[in-house]
């Protein structure tokens, strides 16, 4: 007798539930709700991440599970996108901050070249006395001059300059540029299946596109602008350097002519 009670235990087919069905059905079934993939998109993100590589791989997954890996595979290039939108939208905060500086660091040039052109009237004067100086019968003293102090020669952009001041402004209030978006569409609260949650993913993923090529172009305007004021700064630093060495020569002259008239 009790042998064929153990048979019976042991026969599937004498079973009211196969296992394998079961763990099939409680994978398969449907959820109640506003959505039928909610609760297994949710309990099987792990076997999505690695593309069901631990459950028998992609082909032998049920409707539901194919379902609810689209929608995460969806939802991941949407997070994606936002991340290379984060890291665009940084890089364009560092550009802004850069070109700012070149901005201030050509002004600076231009105040040290101005300074210069004080400092060449302020020598000349001196100059000047210093050759009426020596005696009714020494030789007027002439100072040696090269070439004459030009100053700043480059006409800075206006657009550009109101642009940098502007920038400048902001920046001392502490306010920051309003990020440029697109026009982004209403999207559904709540999608009833997995082929609305996908269409709901791929239109935030075109928004993310389009805001991410809109900053795009804004870094490769920055860029150009920065290329220019760097040219701009470099032409500038030689033309200070050149008039700088003529007031040097100059200064030494003086100094000379100065201690000469003190000897005597």
């Amino acid at each position: 007798m009790s042998r064929f009670s153990t048979s019976k235990a042991t026969n599937p087919f004498d079973s009211d539930s196969d296992p394998e069905v079961d763990v099939a059905r409680n994978s398969v079934q449907p959820s109640h709700g506003s959505s039928s993939y909610g609760t297994s998109f949710g309990d099987n993100k792990a076997r999505y991440k690695n593309d069901f590589r631990d459950s028998g791989g992609i082909n032998n997954q049920s409707t539901q599970e194919l379902e609810g890996y689209v929608v995460y595979k969806a939802e991941e290039t949407s997070q994606k996108v936002n991340d290379c939108l984060r890291i665009a939208e940084e890089m364009r905060e560092g550009a802004s901050k850069t070109l700012v500086q070149l901005h201030q660091q050509g002004q600076q040039i231009e105040r040290t070249h101005l300074t210069a052109v004080d400092i060449d009237q302020d020598l000349s004067r001196g100059e000047k006395l210093l050759g009426n100086l020596g005696g009714m019968f020494s030789r007027k003293w002439k100072p040696q001059k090269n070439r004459p102090i030009q100053g700043p020669m480059l006409a800075r952009d206006d657009a550009f300059t109101t642009k940098g001041s502007h920038m400048e402004q902001r920046q001392r209030l502490g306010l920051k540029d309003n990020k440029i978006r697109s026009t982004h569409r209403n999207l559904p609260t709540e999608p009833a299946s997995a082929l609305e949650k996908v269409e709901v993913e791929k239109m935030k993923q075109d928004d993310g596109l389009d805001d991410l090529s809109n900053i795009l172009g804004e870094l490769k305007v920055m860029a150009r602008d920065m290329g220019s004021e760097i040219d701009r700064g470099t032409v500038a630093l030689g033309h200070v350097e050149n008039d700088v060495d003529e007031l040097n020569s100059r200064v030494g002259g003086a100094n000379r002519r100065a201690r000469k008239l003190l000897g005597k």
